[in-house]
């Protein structure tokens, strides 16, 4: 059954999209009927967030924008929040569950793109293009073999066997090198790669080291000082991941050193807020090292991948409720029913609220014809689909029930 009408119109849902999220997403939703899409390139301020999510309905966001409790509090209408990157680490998600707010992302759609970059490196460092590059700039002649090397033979680490930590994996083996991993979790290998019990072992054995893993307590400068003592005379570090698991002060010191050969650093501790804007790094000039602005997904296949995959989400939240793939609203999916009008409701998980919910609606003779509950810590979610004759009735009443964080009527 295709939803050709929803109860709020298409064309007075508010979206707001940021940071310059590619063009794909908004031809998608203005091809779905959403014509009330405004699209910024920046990232905006707390301050500036606050006003501008007044009235919102969705908002979309990369990894600029930090959606603070506070910007939640302003969002007077909000519905749903689309991170068109790969993490939600922008979000406070605990604010957003409370709330009622869907938080989608695109945990797989620029994989590729990251681990291709990934590899690049790799050749570029080993053979340590850097120098030569910068050389031949300046006007100077650096034709040597000495200190590169192939990358057949060599040990990748990767730490953080996820997505594209697995995705590195099979592309350094085609290339010829041995690939050990740690990851926090037993992770099947693909290919003949091997995982480490202990990340000091990986650090030990590896030529180069590349980081795959999130930002939270765990990770949080998982290289520092000591781990890079762990670390082979000359080996590579790599860190596209996220800006605060690796000490750069400590990364400058081994650089200097000579313990470290080469670095490619994407993610910092902290970034500009818009191109243009001035950045300084411990790293700036020192020998072999590329730093890059937080490109490693930025490739065109990859936004409009991205674009795509998480407007997917959105629509399917806004016209039938659907909520896999959300981090704070539970995960339902409910497929249509004919002859019925949907009705969402969000509600603090406390006992006796389905109940409550139940009891109301067969009070007034209101049949349920499909209904479908989940909860997480915070909130619960139900979807039900009620006769249509009945179903403004049905939607009062809900609004009522004791513990209702949010309730919608679909269609």
């Amino acid at each position: 059954m295709a939803i050709t009408k929803t109860s709020y119109p298409r064309n007075k849902i508010r979206i707001l999209l940021l940071e310059n999220i590619s063009d794909a997403a908004v031809a998608e939703l203005r091809a779905s009927g959403y014509s009330g899409v405004e699209k910024l390139g920046g990232a905006l301020s707390e301050a500036e967030l606050c006003n501008a999510v007044k009235g919102v309905h969705v908002l979309g966001i990369r990894s600029k924008s930090q959606i603070t409790g506070t910007v939640l509090t302003a969002a007077d209408k909000l519905l749903a929040v689309g991170c068109f990157c790969i993490g939600v680490n922008q979000v406070d998600l605990a604010a957003a569950t409370a709330k009622g707010v869907a938080v989608f992302n695109a945990p797989y759609s620029n994989t590729r793109s990251v681990a291709e970059l990934i590899i690049g490196l790799c050749v570029m460092l080993i053979r340590k293009i850097p120098d030569k590059n910068a050389a031949a700039h300046r006007g100077e002649w650096l034709k040597e073999a000495k200190g590169s090397f192939e990358l057949r033979g060599k040990t990748l680490g990767i730490i953080g066997y996820g997505n594209i930590g697995s995705q590195v994996s099979t592309m350094a083996e085609s290339m010829g090198m041995h690939v050990i991993y740690y990851d926090a979790a037993t992770k099947l290998p693909l290919g003949n790669a091997q995982q480490t019990r202990e990340l000091r072992e990986l650090l030990r054995n590896s030529d180069i080291v590349t980081l795959h893993v999130p930002s939270d307590r765990t990770t949080r400068n998982m290289i520092d000082a000591d781990a890079i003592k762990s670390m082979r005379k000359g080996a590579i570090l790599v860190n596209y991941s996220r800006g605060d698991v690796v000490d750069l002060d400590a990364v400058a010191k081994a650089l200097k050193s000579g313990k470290l050969a080469g670095a490619a650093v994407d993610v910092f501790p902290e970034e500009p807020e818009k191109n243009g804007d001035p950045f300084s790094s411990v790293l700036q000039n020192l020998p072999n090292v590329i730093l890059t602005p937080h490109i490693g997904g930025s490739t065109e296949e990859a936004q409009a991948n991205i674009g795509l995959d998480v407007t997917a989400k959105l629509i399917k939240y806004l016209e039938l409720g659907t909520s896999e793939g959300s981090h704070t609203v539970p995960p339902v999916n409910l497929p249509p029913q004919a002859a019925t009008h949907r009705i969402l409701h969000i509600h603090r998980n406390v006992p006796g609220v389905l109940g409550e919910i139940n009891s109301r609606l067969s009070g007034r003779g209101i049949n349920i014809l499909g209904q479908y509950l989940k909860t997480n810590d915070e909130i619960g979610y139900v979807i039900l689909d009620v006769e249509s004759k009945l179903s403004k009735e049905a939607f009062e009443l809900l609004r009522d029930v004791p513990g209702t964080v949010k309730t919608r009527m679909v269609y």
